[in-house]
């Protein structure tokens, strides 16, 4: 009777599983969609990664449902690094007056010369030299410029790529394809598919936290930190540059704990049964996991960030409290960044996977594109960021987090080799920039690849930024092949279609 009763369902799945594997075209797209909406492609997209990988769809779906969608999961292999802190130069730093060193550009100051200065357009321009100091540091013998003398003592610990390309010269297309791989919005960002692969080992704070300048927040705004497609529970949760970092996190007036215990368990059994009848819907999970969230966030978030329990000397070393320089109305100083940067090393000491932070807001000179005056948006932003980010690799490094700790540093782009305006501003230029990594298995001292010798264009050992976000899965463990979610019937990846290649030269032995 029983076995029966089970044939129907058993010869629905079949259908359902040789329509899928028939779907082709125009028609699979649809056909996707119709067997999403029957909640067919929920548990293989649960399924592709983690301990539950081997089991059947169903079951996989089920153990993850009950472990709950940020459940601390395995990686793909053994790895050092267990958290990412990405520092976000919003804007596009300029390489060549940074670390990319071009003494033929030096040279050839004042010359005409054509590049390509927007997609497929080609101009005439005039070489812009730098008028940075450049140097050799460490027994590397690393190219740091004067513009980065805290950082450039810790030459030994970065693993530089000067030979990186992307697709976009427009600031928004740009920030969201690094960011998530992709020129278009809708897609998930590195912190969600590392949150979706990876999990988070604290359930009482968020796994992937956003930190904005105090000046604005960057141009494409929360598609940088989206989930996309994927569901909400991973997107970023982004904690305020001033104030209090989370609003609303207080209870009610006269709201005991236990009080708050009871009325959000009655929340979350109430939506637990909407949800057992609207499988499928992410943004109600998603709000079920950060009613509980907040709950636990009201005891750990405030002592993650009080910075009042860190000794004088580590505040001083972040410039936590130096005051606001008075030689640029525009210049902040190192304390915001500097306190940011302390907060993200309190937030990976305590389990958060993905910390990112975003260095410039506003237009213009508020962030690092420097369309009007390269040197005075230097003099503004490296002091801005120079002692926060050599105080935190020293800083991880005493308390034996940089092993475990991965520092990303770039932007969307980088600049070009020829002078903008008559005050020597230097244009958007994806062609070929900079960005370096440090800790998490990455290999000090190392400078690999290579701009063309006047810094314009990627040219030796030339690398999409697609590579990059290989490296930087392959780092924390993560195949970048292997990490997919199924959406749109095709099993999407952070790096796309075309196939990466994981950049083993940045990494230790």
């Amino acid at each position: 009777m029983n076995s029966g009763m089970n044939r129907p369902t058993v010869a629905m799945g079949a259908r359902r599983q040789f329509l899928w594997q028939m779907g082709a075209g125009f028609t699979g797209l649809a056909l996707s969609g119709l067997l999403e909406q029957d909640g067919f492609h929920g548990g293989r997209a649960r399924a592709a990664v983690g301990p539950h990988a081997g089991l059947p769809a169903d079951a996989a779906a089920d153990a993850g449902a009950a472990r709950g969608p940020m459940a601390e999961r395995p990686p793909h292999r053994r790895a050092p690094a267990k958290a990412c802190i990405f520092l976000f130069m919003y804007g596009g730093p300029s390489q060549m007056d940074l670390f990319d060193y071009k003494p033929e550009l030096q040279r050839r100051h004042g010359q005409s010369i054509h590049v390509e200065q927007r997609r497929r357009d080609v101009k005439q321009g005039r070489l812009l030299g730098s008028r940075r100091e450049f140097r050799q540091h460490g027994k590397s013998g690393l190219w740091v410029s004067d513009a980065l003398p805290h950082l450039a003592r810790h030459a030994d610990k970065l693993a530089v790529i000067k030979s990186l390309y992307s697709d976009s010269f427009a600031h928004g297309s740009a920030m969201l394809q690094m960011n998530s791989g992709r020129i278009l919005q809708g897609w998930p960002s590195m912190g969600s598919w590392l949150s979706y692969g990876l999990g988070t080992p604290n359930r009482n704070l968020p796994g992937y936290v956003v930190m904005l300048d105090p000046r604005g927040g960057p141009i494409s705004g929360a598609a940088n930190w989206s989930a996309g497609f994927m569901p909400a529970a991973y997107q970023g949760t982004v904690f305020r540059a001033s104030g209090q970092p989370l609003l609303n996190l207080d209870p009610g007036i006269g709201q005991t704990p236990g009080m708050q215990r009871d009325l959000i368990d009655a929340a979350n059994r109430l939506n637990a049964e909407h949800a057992a009848m609207h499988p499928g819907h992410s943004e109600l999970e998603a709000r079920i996991a950060s009613y509980e969230l907040a709950f636990q966030l009201q005891r750990e978030a405030p002592e993650a960030l009080d910075l009042s329990s860190e000794s004088a000397a580590t505040l001083e070393m972040y410039g936590a409290n130096e005051g606001r320089p008075g030689d640029h109305p525009l210049a902040l100083g190192p304390a915001p960044f500097g306190r940011q940067c302390l907060i993200a090393r309190r937030l990976v000491e305590r389990g958060v996977r993905f910390v990112q932070i975003y260095h410039g807001g506003g237009h213009q000179q508020q962030n690092w594109d420097a369309h009007f005056g390269v040197e005075e948006n230097l003099r503004i932003h490296c002091p801005e960021i120079d002692r926060p980010i050599a105080a935190l690799l020293s800083d991880l490094e005493q308390r034996g987090l940089l092993d475990s700790t991965l520092v990303v540093w770039g932007g969307e782009f980088g600049r070009q080799a020829i002078s903008q305006g008559d005050k020597d501003g230097r244009d958007h230029n994806p062609l070929g920039f900079t960005y370096w990594l440090a800790g998490g298995g990455a290999r000090g001292g190392v400078s690999y690849g290579e701009t063309d010798e006047i810094g314009q264009a990627a040219a030796r050992d030339r690398h999409h930024i697609r590579d990059l976000h290989a490296t930087i899965l392959h780092l924390m463990g993560m195949d970048p092949m292997r990490l997919t979610y199924l959406y749109g019937g095709l099993e999407q990846k952070l790096t796309g279609v075309v196939e990466p290649e994981v950049i083993h030269a940045l990494m230790g032995a």
